[in-house]
């Protein structure tokens, strides 16, 4: 009823009710009040509904317009064109607000939304991307009071009308496998098996609430806990797979239960005596005496543990003159770290001392590695903007790899931009600031949190003067100089909305432009041409490749025609059809082209030809008056197939098959009468 019209609420919060049911007073009660703008405007513009006022029925009547469509005149209209105006407001002020498209936390709330917009749109008949068209209505309507979404225009629209093309392109497809699943399991209602809905996820991006929006307006539910069992079960697996930075999710090691911390040296140190305080076999147990492979845990270390990306420290441990060999440093919580080791020469005991050695090579590429990624960071943002954030890096004494929201791929131009700003900051040789401080104190600096990472109440800055500033644990090199060289070895998307970046540095770097140096100069003595010649020489190589390709596929064609001799006196009757079965041993194209002259020289009949050239081929043409009717030349080839070991199909006009087995072309071509008075 519409005699009672909500138009203000309001709530007291006082307390906080944890999952046992018990109210804890909040430190600060308040009232939260239901007074918003959209009701606000419904008042003073005598509407009973916030969708009716002026602030929505612009993109409404827009949308309305594209589609053919009149607002008021259907309530599955009405809801489209409402879930459309509300929705892109929401993605609008979401990505001006520096969030991407992503499948997870909040980049996964903002596809979410789109893209249950755009389905909403193609249900009104929008065959074309028409979400940016109603965020630039949104920004008409709402700039002046958040000129954030105007000075970001560009960039919001580009990234909408990227997220509604990718959606696009899986959307029929998704919706027609969504169709089959209905039609199979859910003729009369019922209950759509959750590995369906979790393919649409997996496979399309359709959210798990889309697929039920879409099975809801047919009576059907979805297997909710089927759903959430198969995407449990790959979470496992991501798991299991997983290697780089910010996992929270792997199985908790038995060394986390070490009540003693490990006191971290290796900010200055490199080398010292420490002192066990646990011991660990290869399977994790905890033992007082070791003298196999295992783990073990010291009061302090320089060893840095694997963390934050950066890859841990090698080295080795000495009891008196007797080396135990350090394969690797976890971190298995954020106060105990653990040396993995080979079989120790001599027994190791709790309590027993130490001297924690670390192999400073490595260490030395690692942190000039870590110190490039912070560099690499500020370049992006620099260069493609401030949406870009850190989803994910890699950092080993090899190379360095950094993974980034971002919604397209990086061009040539944008990288070469990219490594020259990092080129020149390594070049300035500015001196690193690192400081430990309280959080707000390193917001104040301008460091970034990472969504989704847990802080302690003090917190360790990393910072390049004028370039970067970030939150990080990790060893860095004491001035940039120290990195020598930077390049980008390649960008691709790892996901939707995920790039990445694998890079070299220093001595890594040198050693990649000696080796492409050597192959350049190799090039170039062999084409006897200088270094700025060798593309245009490269070029003409390839154009006389393509020439005399194209002469070569020329003459087998002749020699196979040759071969073939006339075909044409080959011809027989069977049931009253004219067909041609022969050997003909060309290539593909060849058999295509013989085809259509025989063909057209029949007038009306079948033409079969086979070929043991690289492999078996068979082929089968039939004239239109045939096609479709008396003959399907897919069905035919199809049966063929089988004498060659292979398989095939096509048009009721011409279908082609390939097989392992040439032997089997007589027997083929033998079995052509059977095949067409059956096919």
């Amino acid at each position: 009823t519409d005699r009672y019209v909500e138009i203000w609420n309001l709530v007291f919060m006082q307390y906080n009710r944890t999952s046992d049911g018990v109210m804890h007073p909040l430190p600060r009660p308040s009232v939260d009040t239901g007074m918003g703008l959209e009701r606000l405007v419904a008042i003073k513009q005598g509407v009973y509904n916030n969708y009716d006022t002026s602030i929505f029925q612009t993109i409404i009547q827009q949308c309305a317009k594209l589609s053919g469509t009149t607002y008021g005149n259907s309530k599955d209209t009405d809801v489209a064109l409402q879930v459309i105006a509300d929705h892109i407001r929401a993605v609008t002020f979401l990505i001006a607000d520096g969030i991407m498209p992503s499948n997870e936390g909040r980049g996964y709330v903002l596809r979410r939304i789109a893209r249950r917009a755009i389905r909403f749109g193609v249900k009104l008949g929008l065959t074309e991307n028409f979400l940016s068209g109603c965020a630039e209505l949104v920004m008409e309507e709402m700039g002046s009071a958040y000129p954030v979404i105007v000075e970001k225009k560009s960039f919001v629209l580009e990234v909408i009308d990227t997220e509604e093309s990718r959606f696009r392109e899986t959307l029929e497809r998704g919706l027609q496998i969504l169709e089959e699943a209905f039609e199979t399991h859910c003729s009369n209602g019922g209950l759509l098996p959750g590995d369906i809905g979790f393919q649409l996820h997996d496979t399309f991006g359709f959210p798990l609430d889309l697929t039920q929006l879409i099975a809801s307006e047919r009576n059907i539910e979805i297997d909710v806990d089927g759903y959430n069992a198969k995407m449990a079960e790959q979470r496992a697996m991501g798991r299991a797979n997983w290697k780089g930075s910010g996992d929270a999710g792997h199985e908790v090691s038995p060394i986390a239960e070490v009540k003693s911390k490990t006191e971290f040296t290796g900010y200055t140190e490199t080398s010292h005596e420490a002192s066990i305080v646990a011991l660990f076999d290869k399977n994790g147990t905890a033992v007082q005496t070791l003298t196999s492979a295992g783990s073990v845990v010291l009061d302090r270390t320089p060893f840095y543990g694997e963390s934050g990306g950066q890859a841990g420290d090698t080295g080795s441990l000495w009891v008196g003159d007797t080396e135990i060999v350090v394969l690797d440093t976890q971190k298995p919580t954020p106060d105990v770290v653990e040396h993995q080791i080979d079989s120790p020469a001599s027994e190791l005991t709790v309590g027993q001392k130490v001297l924690a050695s670390i192999a400073v090579g490595p260490r030395l590429l690692s942190r000039r590695n870590h110190t490039a990624t912070h560099l690499l960071h500020a370049a992006l943002r620099k260069v493609l903007g401030n949406h870009v954030t850190q989803k994910g890096s890699l950092v080993t004494p090899e190379r360095l790899r950094f993974d980034f929201a971002h919604h397209k791929s990086v061009s040539p131009t944008e990288i070469n931009e990219i490594q020259r700003l990092v080129q020149t900051e390594i070049e300035a040789n500015s001196s690193l600031n690192v400081r430990v401080c309280s959080m707000n104190e390193a917001k104040e600096q301008g460091a970034m949190a990472l969504f989704g990472e847990k802080y302690g109440d003090e917190v360790r800055v990393v910072c390049v003067p004028n370039f970067s500033v970030e939150l990080c644990g990790g060893t860095h090199v004491e001035q940039t100089g120290e990195i020598a060289l930077f390049h980008i070895l390649s960008e691709a998307g790892i996901s939707a909305g995920v790039r990445r970046i694998e890079a070299l540095t220093s001595t890594k770097a040198f050693e990649w432009y000696q080796e492409r140096s050597d192959t350049l100069t190799e090039v170039t003595n062999q084409l006897r041409v200088r270094v700025s010649d060798v593309p245009q020489q490269v070029e003409k190589l390839i154009d006389d490749k393509r020439k005399l390709e194209k002469e070569l596929a020329d003459l087998r064609k002749e020699m196979a025609q040759l071969q073939a001799g006339d075909l044409m006196d080959s011809v027989q009757d069977f049931g009253g059809i004219k067909v041609i079965a022969a050997e003909f041993n060309g290539d593909m194209n060849a058999m295509r082209e013989e085809a259509d002259r025989l063909r057209n020289k029949l007038g009306s009949g079948v033409v079969v030809l086979a070929s043991g050239t690289q492999g078996a081929k068979i082929l089968v043409a039939a004239t239109k008056d045939l096609a479709g009717k008396t003959v399907h030349a897919g069905n035919m080839v199809r049966a063929l197939a089988k004498h060659i070991g292979g398989g095939g199909g096509g048009r009721p006009d011409m279908a082609q098959a390939g097989g392992k087995n040439p032997s089997g072309i007589p027997n083929a071509l033998a079995a052509v009468p059977e095949v067409l008075t059956s096919h």
